[in-house]
Order: C-alpha cells, then structure tokens, then sequence
C-alpha cells in the first residue's frame, strides 16, 4: 500500500529510542525525509546511523531538549529551509515522574506541563506555517492511556496529557474554520508499550512484564512498531479525511466508552 509519504519531510521529536524512534523509523521506510532530535547526542547518532540504513530519503538528527523553545522553533526553521516543508510533525516527549497527586508540588506540574504540552505547542505553531504554505500537513500528538483515563500512581501524566487533547481538539476547529482542510490533527493514545523505558521499570515490579500485561485484554503489551505503523497512517495522504480521532493503541486496556 503507498501512503503517499515518498519525497514528503517529517519532523518525530524525542526520537532516539522507543515509540518516537519506532515512528520514524515507518516513515523513513515508506520514503519520508526524516528530521528527528532528541537530548542526548551519543543516542541521537546512534539513531540517525540505524534509520539511514533503510531510508530512502535523508535522515537528519538535532541535538535538543524539546522543552527548549528557541531550539525547536530553529529546528523547525532549518528542516524547513534544506529540505521543505515539513508536511509530518509528530510531537512526543518522555514522561513526567511517577507519583501521587499530593507528592508534587506546582513546579513538578510546572514543569510537566512544559514537557508534555508546551513543548508540542511549539512544535506545532512553529510547523503550521510551513504546512500551509506546502498545502499538506499532518500533526500528531503522542500522548498516553493517562490522556483518557487516569492511571493510579501517574498524577502529573494524569493532569497534562488530557490537556493535549483539548490543544489538539481546538486546532482542529481553528483550521476547520480557516478554511484549511490540508492541514490535520490527530493524537495516539498508547497503553503500555515494549520501550526501553517500561523495560527498566519492569524489571523492579514483581512479575516483571507479565505482571503489567495483566490487565490488557490482548494479553500481552503493544510493541513500539505497532504505534508507528498507526503514525505512519495518519501521516500520510490516504488519512486526508481522518482529523480530530484520538486513536489508542492499548490492547484494549482502556475502559472508557469514548
């Protein structure tokens, strides 16, 4: 199937390893020129290095923090200016700490906030320019199960990410009633995913990986690829209709009707 991606630029921040990486990874493959970044530079190569080995279009790594604002709206404006566009963002970043509500005091949501919302704010308001004057633009936000239902022990992830939601969902409106079709929104909601991450976590839990399978009605956790194969849908030309959907890929462990 061709997604119509071929000769296309995307940007997928916090991309070194995991879903981001797994998302790039799709686009690359279906012929994207893929931009991405990530804070850690010795990684940030490490990544470029494997998704040059299938890519058909180039591949470009930034060293950044995504909660640095100047070096986003840079970033945007450099992909932009050597290779157009970009016609794909893809906003993701890492998750804030674990805890209860009562652990963490208005810097950590702070802080948060600029992680999970801010962070894709920019990325997205510095893109859409780009993409309007391209004629074609996908956004996607990554966010997390916490986005629809909260999570026991995940206070912060249970605050800011709904609130990608109600960023995504205003934009959608605005572009609508701009008149600007071209452009859409959409937001994936993994569950729990076979990361590096979730890994590591794992490994401290009685049970490991099988005690946080438990309750997925599929059984087992989603792998990163299946986020990216669901990105790189969304992304591309056959996905012009699709705007506004929040899509979970969470093996059916949300419990919500909607």
């Amino acid at each position: 199937m061709d997604l119509g991606l071929n000769g296309r630029t995307a940007m997928v921040a916090a991309a070194t390893s995991g879903i981001g990486l797994a998302v790039a990874r799709r686009l690359v493959a279906e012929g994207a020129t893929v931009s991405i970044c990530g804070r850690d530079p010795d990684r940030l190569d490490e990544a470029v290095r494997l998704l040059t080995q299938q890519a058909h279009g180039a591949v470009h790594g930034t060293a950044l923090d995504v909660t640095d604002h100047a070096a986003v709206r840079t970033w945007v404006d450099e992909v932009a200016a050597t290779y157009g566009g970009p016609h794909v963002v893809v906003a993701n970043a890492g998750s804030p700490p674990e805890g209860g509500a009562e652990r963490f005091d208005v810097a950590d949501y702070r802080a948060a906030l600029e992680l999970n919302l801010l962070s894709a704010v920019t990325l997205t308001r510095t893109a859409l320019p780009h993409m309007r004057a391209a004629g074609y633009g996908r956004i996607l936000f990554i966010t997390s199960l916490a986005a629809r239902q909260p999570i026991a022990g995940l206070a912060l992830s249970n605050t800011v990410r709904p609130a990608v939601l109600g960023y995504a969902k205003s934009l959608v409106q605005e572009l609508a009633e701009a008149g600007e079709g071209s452009v859409t929104v959409n937001v994936i909601a993994p569950g729990m995913t076979r990361t590096p991450t979730l890994q590591a976590w794992a490994e401290q839990l009685d049970g490991g990986l099988a005690a946080l399978s438990a309750d997925i009605p599929l059984g087992r956790l989603a792998e990163p690829d299946e986020i990216g194969a669901a990105a790189a849908y969304l992304a591309s030309a056959l996905a012009g209709s699709t705007t506004g959907v929040v899509l979970p890929v969470d093996g059916g462990a949300g419990r919500s009707l909607l």
